[in-house]
């Protein structure tokens, strides 16, 4: 089901909890609404659309992929860029970010992967976990 997105950065600073079982019809619902935004939005974590769960979405290789309780655990090759937000209208922000990334993550199979990301990508997934987070560009 398509959701609405979440505008007030108050609601979208709060840090999300970590996931459960119970969350694979909020995974749902996220993939369906980035499909919904794919002309203007790459990637979206769960508290964008109101509900403040560690997923993120994101296009991989025209898919969506969907990540639960993703975390960072390598890094390197960082950089100056900047980035716009589907809930923070507006002019693009400067923010860093890192070439090549690391992370586990669960799948909807509560099944653990370890995962390089590298590029476009890599900065993508860096959004979506700061969303998380409850960090704003």
């Amino acid at each position: 089901m398509v959701r609405e997105i979440v505008h007030d950065p108050i609601l979208l600073g709060i840090p999300s909890a970590e996931t459960t079982e119970a969350d694979s019809s909020t995974a749902a619902d996220l993939a369906d609404t980035l499909v919904f935004h794919k002309k203007g939005c790459v990637g979206m974590a769960a508290n964008m659309i109101g509900v403040r769960k560690n997923i993120i979405a994101f296009f991989e290789r025209g898919k969506v992929t969907v990540m639960f309780d993703p975390v960072i655990i390598q890094k390197s090759r960082p950089y100056e860029t900047k980035e716009g937000c589907l809930s923070l209208p507006g002019e693009l922000r400067p923010v860093t970010r890192y070439d090549s990334i690391k992370l586990r993550y669960t799948d909807k199979y509560r099944k653990t992967h370890e995962k390089r990301y590298t590029g476009v990508t890599a900065q993508i997934i860096q959004h979506e976990i700061d969303h998380c987070k409850g960090i704003l560009i």
